[in-house]
This record gives structure tokens, sequence and C-alpha cells, in this order.
């Protein structure tokens, strides 16, 4: 009997190293991951969007389309508000 109870023991001791390990591996890669989406948001968020390209048609509601889209990019939080005023004044001189 005491070497039954010494063998579960010993199963129960390797089973709870086991599982901490595994945890901790868990645990460290899960912000490795998370350190790596942090960084490629930073990098989408700081290249300015492209413009879009004018599709033929009646100028002046192609312009007001285009800056309801760069208000809706703003509302987003897509663009700053320099980001906004910067493509206004590109859209409105053209």
């Amino acid at each position: 009997m005491p070497g039954l109870l010494r063998g579960v023991a010993r199963t129960a001791v390797v089973a709870g190293t086991a599982t901490a390990v595994s945890n901790r591996v868990s645990r460290r890669q899960a912000g490795r991951w998370a350190q790596q989406d942090y960084g490629q948001q930073q990098q989408y968020q700081q290249q300015p969007p492209a413009p879009a390209p004018a599709p033929p048609g009646d100028d002046m509601s192609t312009k007001i389309e285009q800056l309801k889209q760069l208000g809706d990019l703003k509302a987003q939080g897509v663009l700053t508000e320099e980001e906004f005023e910067a493509q206004k004044r590109n859209l409105l001189a053209t």
C-alpha cells in the first residue's frame, strides 16, 4: 500500500509541474503575440491612407462624396484631426 500511495503522489507532482510549465509557456507566447499585434497596429496607424481615385462624373458631387468618406474615417478614428485637415485641403485644392 505505501508503494501505491508513493506512485500516486509522484504522478500528481509530475502532472502538476507539467501543467504549471505549460501554462507559463502559453502566457509567454500570448504576450509575444500581443506585442507583435500591437507593433503591426502601430505600423498601420502611422501610414496615412491613400486618397481614393476620382471616378469620372460630376466634379462637385465627387468632392462631396470624398469629403463624406474622409469624415467617416475621422469619426472611426482612422484619421487624426491633422490628417483629416490635410486631406481636405488637398481635395479642395484640386
